[in-house]
């Protein structure tokens, strides 16, 4: 029997408004999605690490119209590592679980940490500091039910400190919670493998046994570095940067993927493939499925 329980996509509001986050969530929905992903720090619910209540009563009407198992992404540029912003992190972060909980999302995404090239004197304090978090966190998401999921994240500036798949796999290990599960990036583990010549296989099988959320999207893994596409599209012809593909349009293996490594019970495989890809949605939804079907066989 398969670990993965559902299978949607993430959705978000374009503007900042909920009234965008809702054509996007009511589009995947009508698509046969049984999971979605609210990217939540895309509308304005929190300030300060406060929630706005007036704004969480249209969010609630809104979830509560649709069937589907919700999980949530937390803010994009988190990051555990960093002293100067921790205390604001840890606040916007409980926000976000209470919001969590109040919409039924058992899952936050948390992105792995990092540091600039410049804050050399904060590295040997980074991974302490961040699992001290993470265990802070998981102790208030525990009492509200979510999970944190730890994602891995791919290098995006020269000389950045940042952990590597394996290295993730190894922070959930150590904080040792059991609100705390990995979330595995197949993408980012792609091209974080590829900039620093790591085995992509090795580094995705170290975080499965953790692993209790999934994102999927495709790409070649080829690092972006300092290349400015024209347009998106050229960026694609180029197959280069973390370009969140339909399923098939890039090379990652999924069928071995997803033949070859188990993951904890309970988990989603969310796409994170955008309304740009709305066309080609479905056939990956479909693909999605046949991947949740083969690992099931495994």
């Amino acid at each position: 029997m398969s670990s993965l329980i559902a299978a949607g996509f993430a959705v978000e509001a374009a503007d900042g408004r909920l009234s965008s986050l809702s054509a996007d969530l009511r589009s995947v929905v009508d698509l046969g999605a049984d999971a979605v992903e609210l990217t939540l720090t895309s509308l304005d619910l929190i300030a300060g690490g406060r929630i706005i209540e007036e704004h969480v009563a249209p969010l609630l009407a809104l979830t509560r119209q649709f069937d589907v198992t919700y999980t949530a992404h937390g803010l994009v540029s988190s990051n555990f590592m960093d002293p100067d912003t921790l205390p604001f992190q840890l606040q916007a972060a409980k926000a976000l679980v209470e919001l969590c909980d109040r919409i039924g999302a058992r899952v936050l995404v948390q992105h792995g940490g990092f540091l600039r090239a410049d804050q050399i004197h904060q590295r040997a304090d980074a991974v302490d500091r961040e699992r001290e978090a993470l265990h802070e966190l998981c102790a208030y998401a525990a009492r509200h039910g979510v999970r944190i999921a730890l994602e891995n994240i791919f290098s995006t500036a020269p000389g950045q400190y940042r952990q590597t798949p394996a290295e993730i796999a190894g922070t959930v290990k150590a904080v040792n919670h059991p609100a705390l599960v990995a979330l595995i990036d197949f993408s980012h583990a792609y091209l974080e493998a590829t900039y620093r010549g790591l085995d992509f296989m090795a580094e995705i099988a170290a975080m499965a046994p953790v692993a209790g959320h999934l994102h999927v999207h495709d790409s070649f893994g080829r690092p972006k570095g300092f290349y400015e596409a024209f347009f998106p599209q050229e960026a694609v012809a180029l197959g280069i940067g973390d370009l969140h593909l339909p399923l098939g349009w890039g090379d990652i293996a999924w069928e071995r993927i997803f033949s070859e490594l188990r993951f904890l019970p309970g988990t989603v495989l969310m796409m994170e493939i955008g309304e740009r890809y709305r066309q080609e949605q479905p056939a990956s939804l479909a693909f999605a499925r046949q991947l949740m079907s083969l690992n099931a066989k495994a």
